[in-house]
């Protein structure tokens, strides 16, 4: 049985691993606000972007080529998986690398490669098979991310596609932020660009009427990029976001927990303290007794 003295060193223990995770807590939340905020500010603009490109694509002449509209094969994929640098976040990395792992195994038949933001699902895939062919690292670590550290990885991607003619799409894998206590992994298809080949009234459908003031050439070459980047981006916000919602949720839970367990802790120290007080009583009377 523990001692007096070991019982309330555990206590202390558990008492200051509490105050860490209201900390952490804190911290979290105070990050989520400002991540949530660039998150839905970002949105309309990424989807915006995305349907007048799709509307765009659909509508070009039928000789018109671009690197980054063209049909491939279907036989190599790039992917990019958007994941955290540190732990502590609940399943929020577990999740999104578990829907990796899931695309992995749905395209088994594929030649994959991969491109990690993010430690954990670098750390994670460096000990199994997938090839590994780029790594960011520390860019989400700040609780924010850069759209030029966006920008690089999507001209590091879009030069690998245009250069390399064998890949032939490249999917982006992050989480979505949805609420505080809800977080989607999501699969999307960033290369070639998909079109939008349906009929709907609005300004990015296959029907909408656009009047053109430079070449078809000139227009894509400099939107093109600029999608892939602004989808990149996206990502990463949505991920920040949502690393920073899990972890919050989760150090509210350990708080919690500690708080169970320091009430156990205590409940049972004194049971311990009542014990050896009984104890000291029975041995005070039992000694009177003898000497009568």
């Amino acid at each position: 049985m523990a001692s007096l003295l070991d019982m309330r060193r555990r206590i202390k223990s558990v008492k200051n691993t509490q105050q860490i995770t209201k900390a952490m807590k804190m911290v979290a939340a105070a990050k989520l606000k400002r991540a949530q905020d660039r998150v839905v500010a970002a949105r309309p603009f990424s989807h915006k972007m995305s349907e007048v490109l799709g509307g765009l694509s659909a509508r070009v002449a039928d000789d018109f080529s671009h690197p980054l509209l063209d049909a491939r094969g279907d036989e190599r994929y790039l992917v990019i998986l958007v994941t955290a640098d540190k732990g502590l976040a609940g399943a929020f990395n577990a999740n999104v690398i578990k829907a990796a792992q899931a695309f992995v195994k749905d395209n088994a038949d594929k030649n994959i490669e991969l491109v990690t933001v993010g430690r954990k699902g670098r750390d994670f895939f460096k000990r199994r098979e997938t090839e590994i062919t780029g790594e960011y690292l520390g860019l989400t670590g700040r609780g924010s991310a850069n759209y030029s550290d966006a920008a690089d990885i999507g001209q590091a991607v879009i030069k690998q596609f245009s250069e390399d003619t064998e890949i032939d799409k490249v999917f982006l894998i992050f989480t979505e932020f949805k609420t505080v206590l809800s977080q989607k992994p999501v699969v999307e298809q960033l290369l070639p660009i998909p079109k939008i080949e349906s009929s709907e009234e609005g300004e990015g459908s296959a029907d909408a009427e656009y009047v053109y003031e430079q070449p078809a050439a000139e227009i894509f070459g400099k939107l093109l990029p600029k999608q892939v980047e602004t989808q990149i981006y996206k990502a990463m916000l949505e991920s920040v976001a949502s690393e920073q919602g899990s972890r919050m949720t989760a150090m509210d839970s350990a708080s919690k927990n500690a708080g169970d367990l320091i009430d156990t802790l205590t409940l049972n120290m004194n049971r311990i303290r009542q014990a050896a007080i009984t104890k000291e009583i029975i041995e005070v009377v039992s000694g009177a007794a003898a000497a009568a």
